[in-house]
């Protein structure tokens, strides 16, 4: 069911931003929808998703309605301000949004567009498992005006799939992509490396399963053990052994090598895309800190500055909606070194990189160790901005603390 909400100021039951908010009309405005149902719980998922089990008076039914009046109120909230603009791109996230009926996303892709609009060439995007892709599926949501389907194929390893408690059939992908391209979708295929007892050759071929497929855009992520999950517990207990960082590594290294000879160019750490316009611009948006409005239980906004979330059960989000109130649970207005913080954190990630005049001073110093170190571009800093090298993609994390320390 996810990690907690952070802590922050209350939200307006009317949900409306603080006062003096100004918003910039040239700064692109894009929509998330969480749908947060899974048929089973992945032992490895810390994402806010339930099962019909764990949804307690919350039907899957009634969800489509219940997140469009969310939508209304921030037509609303935007509205009263005079600042409503056409969305750039959408984004259905979760859980599995082709769970639920291909009508049900079409009504509330409908709601958006009612609300706020779309640009013309939008991107519109959605995130399936596998085995809930069929020709008919494929075919609604492309008429409904989805553009890009992101297939979570994880493995093409049966055993490694196992161990990430995956449902579906390795061949699954293969009839999900078929029917995504028959409708005239482009096609992302997400990856997972560094299960327990994945092995490099089990990664290669995954890598090469997926480039054989010839999606359009691919992205690959490093397990991560997150507190609270059934992996975390199985390696507490020493029933599995957790990722090898080193292995890790290698596997990145080799994801990069085989990407990069299929004719893929990275452009953000995890990310990798045929060209530059199949790269996925919604998510971009998140790592150049645009604008976004995140609708669904425990979806996070960031409009003009000021970042807020919901609430996490579809149950109280439900409720809430009902009564006419925003689902907000809190927000907050981070302060000039929160934001310099997160401008070097997501900044670093993307090819484009940052520009060194954002930094502090002092913090401008230790550039040239890092080139030295191998961890960013030389070329690129003598033109003003810091982008990372192979290197420094393994080791971001250092690279933002030897900048922002």
């Amino acid at each position: 069911m996810g990690s907690a909400l952070p802590l922050g100021d209350p939200v307006p039951t009317d949900g409306s931003l603080p006062s003096g908010t100004v918003i910039d009309q040239a700064v692109d405005f894009g929509v998330y929808l969480h749908v947060p149902f899974c048929r089973v719980r992945c032992g490895y998922c810390d994402f806010n998703t339930y099962t019909s089990a764990e949804l307690h008076g919350a039907p899957q039914d009634a969800y489509a309605d219940t997140l469009l009046s969310e939508v209304a109120l921030a037509r609303d909230v935007l509205g009263g301000l005079g600042q409503i603009r056409p969305a750039s791109t959408v984004f259905f996230g979760g859980g599995t949004p082709t769970l639920l009926p291909p009508g049900d996303l079409t009504r509330m892709l409908d709601g958006v567009r009612e609300s706020f609009g779309l640009h013309a060439g939008a991107e519109v995007t959605v995130e399936a498992n596998p085995d809930t892709v069929t020709d008919a599926v494929a075919a609604e949501l492309a008429a409904s005006g989805v553009t890009r389907l992101s297939i979570g194929m994880q493995s093409a390893v049966p055993r490694v799939l196992a161990a990430l408690d995956r449902t579906h059939e390795p061949a699954n992908v293969v009839t999900a992509l078929t029917a995504a391209r028959r409708a005239g979708l482009a096609v992302s295929l997400d990856l997972i490396y560094g299960a327990p007892g994945e092995s490099l050759e089990d990664w290669r071929t995954s890598l090469e399963t997926a480039l054989e497929l010839k999606p359009d855009h691919l992205s690959a992520y490093a397990l991560i053990i997150e507190d609270g999950t059934k992996l975390a517990r199985q390696i507490r207990r020493g029933e599995v052994v957790a990722p090898d960082d080193d292995l890790q590594a290698e596997m990145y290294e080799l994801a990069d090598d085989l990407l990069e000879a299929d004719g893929f160019d990275w452009y953000e750490v995890s990310n990798w895309a045929r060209s530059t316009d199949q790269r996925s611009r919604h998510n971009l948006a998140y790592w150049q800190g645009t604008d976004w409005w995140g609708f669904g239980p425990g979806a996070h906004s960031h409009i003009a500055g000021t970042r807020f979330w919901n609430v996490k059960h579809p149950a109280a989000y439900a409720q809430r909606l009902s009564v006419g109130e925003s689902p907000a649970a809190g927000r907050e207005v981070p302060d000039a070194a929160a934001q310099l913080l997160e401008r070097v954190l997501l900044g670093s990630r993307i090819r484009e990189g940052f520009a060194i005049s954002e930094l502090e001073p002092q913090s401008r110093q230790a550039v040239a160790a890092l080139i030295a170190d191998g961890l960013v571009e030389g070329a690129a800093a003598l033109q003003g901005r810091i982008v990372l090298t192979l290197r420094g993609r393994l080791l971001a994390d250092a690279v933002v603390r030897a900048l922002t320390d």
